[in-house]
């Protein structure tokens, strides 16, 4: 059977459904192919979803053993993986039901599950299905990638394909990679209950952050009993009685039931038939100029499968930037000066634009501001005083901001839009914030800037002559 199609999709992850439901509500004739048995993509089975599910059930245990600090009893939880892993499906499948296939079909988009496969630059096989299309977006996005540690394949390994299906809480943990997967993992599993050790072969955690902050989650990870050792790599693993045995750099050992691997991911682009398709690609997934197409200019990509960021909301923002130029025929093109991201670790990491580094390796004079969370009220009402905000500004407009802090993730989203629209630090300053709210953490920043020159001995200077002289 052979059909001809508008646009077909290849990926039914969040970048593919924004971009297939869009063009068939739009009139197009549509397919939607999909490799596994449901729509919904790693964010929502094995990725995002699951592990916020997971993060938020551990803050409550966290909560509850901490109930002292708040006047209350503490409580020690006691913690049943299985029910914990029936909620997180739970939540899953309450997602799930916007990702039904029927939603999709209803808007008029055939919907085909099974591997995709070019046969040459306008056609695809599903399972013996063949699809013409005039143009393709693939949006496969990735999978872990697995270290070429001796031994690793001969034991069962967790990834986070893996990971949220565990009915029994290991006893003792060991994570491979001190990104941002492996670092939100090891807290979550520790405040379940888990011995972890986390081992990075890098000199630090999250290698892509500001170090002083990376520093300062560090140790509150520390505080709170993970066993962290960096510019440590595994060099074996064996399987002794039962239990893992892992060998690492320094003559380091240790023993865990159970070892998660979070040590990057690889896009996926095997058994798609690129070479028949004439797309060209390298291990960084598929190559794509600013309009995101590729070598085949009416075959477009979006998502990890292309990069540069792996996050859920690049690739929605990338759907956006092809449905303007595969479904509209208007070019545009992607920008990337503001992209924030968010390390769901408590206290959470979030970061947009550029550090003080990376500002001072392109010769930007910047200036740092910084205020701390113990200088705020409400995270001092909430026990939450720890981390800060810091502010990275060049002639008074905000080149990128770190903040690590309670809900850091929701905080950023002021500076992203102050960003956006190129506004200033004073305009921060001269902005009303409720009080009292985490959010005067941009205010107090950004007055910590303005100070130096509101109390500088020339500014005193004037403030003095100006009693003097006027009335």
């Amino acid at each position: 059977m052979k059909t001809n199609k508008d646009l077909v999709v290849i990926g039914g992850g969040a970048g593919g459904l924004v971009v297939a439901s869009v063009a068939a509500q739009l009139g197009l004739d549509v397919t939607l192919i999909e490799k596994s048995a449901k729509l919904g993509g790693d964010c929502l089975h094995t990725g995002c979803v699951p592990s916020k599910t997971l993060i938020h059930v551990a803050r409550v245990a966290s909560l509850m053993r901490r109930g002292r600090e708040f006047g209350l009893s503490s409580v020690a939880p006691r913690v049943d993986l299985a029910q914990v892993s029936e909620h997180v499906h739970g939540v899953i499948d309450q997602i799930q039901q916007h990702d039904d296939p029927q939603r999709f079909r209803d808007y008029g988009c055939e919907v085909l599950f099974g591997q995709a496969t070019f046969t040459d630059p306008h056609t695809v096989q599903v399972d013996g299905h063949t699809v013409h299309g005039r143009r393709f977006v693939i949006a496969t996005g990735s999978r872990p990638a697995i270290p070429p540690v001796a031994g690793l394949d001969r034991v069962e390994y967790l990834t986070n394909e893996t990971l949220f299906d565990l009915r029994e809480l290991p006893q003792r943990l060991a994570v491979l990679g001190g990104g941002a997967v492996g670092v939100e993992m090891a807290q979550a599993f520790a405040r379940l209950g888990s011995r972890v050790s986390l081992i990075e072969r890098l000199p630090g955690l999250l290698p892509n952050e500001d170090p002083e902050l990376a520093e300062l989650l560090r140790e509150r990870l520390v505080s709170e009993g993970l066993d962290i050792s960096t510019a440590t790599e595994v060099q074996r693993v064996d399987a002794a009685n039962g239990a893992c045995s892992l060998t690492c750099s320094g003559g380091h050992s240790l023993q865990a039931d159970r070892v998660l691997v979070a040590t990057g991911r690889r896009p996926n682009v095997e058994g798609l038939g690129l070479e028949a398709a004439g797309v060209d690609y390298d291990k960084g997934g598929i190559k794509v100029d600013r309009r995101l197409r590729s070598s085949q200019k009416h075959i477009f990509a979006c998502g990890d499968v292309c990069g540069p960021y792996p996050f859920t909301h690049m690739a929605e923002y990338q759907a956006g930037i092809v449905i303007s130029n595969a479904v509209f025929r208007f070019p545009k093109k992607t920008d990337y000066r503001v992209v924030p991201w968010v390390t769901y670790t408590d206290p959470e990491l979030a970061r947009v634009g550029l550090t003080i580094a990376q500002a001072q390796a392109q010769g930007i004079k910047a200036a740092v501001l910084t205020f701390p969370f113990s200088g705020i009220d409400r995270a001092l009402a909430e026990v939450e005083p720890h981390g800060l905000a810091k502010f990275v500004t060049h002639r008074g407009r905000i080149l990128g901001a770190s903040i690590l802090g309670p809900h850091a993730g929701e905080l950023i989203h002021e500076i992203v839009l102050a960003m956006k629209t190129r506004a200033t630090v004073s305009d921060l300053s001269a902005t009303i914030h409720a009080y009292p709210t985490l959010a005067q953490i941009h205010r107090r920043t950004a007055n910590s800037g303005l100070s130096k020159v509101l109390f500088s001995p020339r500014t005193r200077r004037l403030v003095s002559w100006i009693n003097r002289v006027v009335p």
